[in-house]
């Protein structure tokens, strides 16, 4: 999960680059005009991806679970910080070239899908229901990490196919955010994944 992060992570740093000494140019004219959001975005993104990576080990839960619960009161606020700025850059930033309504509604549904699992996922450890609250966190770094695989799927659909623009770079670009819900549902409801790791955090628990 580390390694899909570099990717958005190397973006990140490019764009800050850019913010701090950069030409404007037609592409990148929205982030001088409003560069707090984008700042913003990417600090929390990178704080969030990072860092969230090592939650979801159960050798880390259950050898350091102070550790954990500190993680997860740091990560929390850096993925709500993400997913908003996230939202506001996508209703206020006009769009760019190759950006539509499309590709807009698909940021504005995974990011609202963002906040709610967050906010779900910290409601469930409140109740003390690990389960729930795991599988809500699952869901929500799956989202986050959407742009490791998009851009994954792209490089993939460059180099088999060819150039990927419009109708098709919009939904290759959706395809990374299903792969990664899929692939989270499936770590969610696989029965022999649950019960080791429901066994495994309870244990942790009485021992803490």
């Amino acid at each position: 999960m580390i390694a899909l992060t570099l990717i958005p992570m190397g973006g990140g740093a490019i764009r800050l680059t850019d913010l701090a000494g950069g030409e404007v140019t037609p592409e990148n004219a929205r982030f001088f005009a409003a560069p707090l959001p984008v700042v913003l975005h990417i600090v929390g993104a990178v704080v969030y991806c990072l860092a969230g990576a090592f939650q979801f080990s159960p050798g880390f839960r259950r050898r350091k679970p102070a550790t954990h619960r500190l993680l997860g009161r740091i990560l929390i606020p850096a993925g709500l910080l993400m997913a908003l700025t996230g939202l506001w850059m996508t209703l206020f930033y006009p769009y760019p070239e190759g950006d539509g309504d499309l590709l807009a509604s698909f940021r504005l549904v995974t990011g609202s899908a963002t906040v709610l699992a967050l906010v779900l996922g910290f409601t469930a450890i409140r109740r003390r229901d690990i389960v729930r609250h795991r599988a809500w966190m699952v869901r929500a770094y799956a989202i986050a990490q959407g742009a490791g695989t998009q851009a994954l799927v792209t490089i993939a659909w460059v180099v088999l196919v060819g150039p990927a623009t419009g109708l098709t770079r919009t939904l290759l670009l959706g395809a990374g955010w299903v792969i990664n819900v899929a692939f989270a549902e499936w770590v969610i409801r696989e029965p022999g994944r649950r019960r080791r790791a429901l066994y495994r955090e309870r244990r942790a628990e009485r021992t803490a």
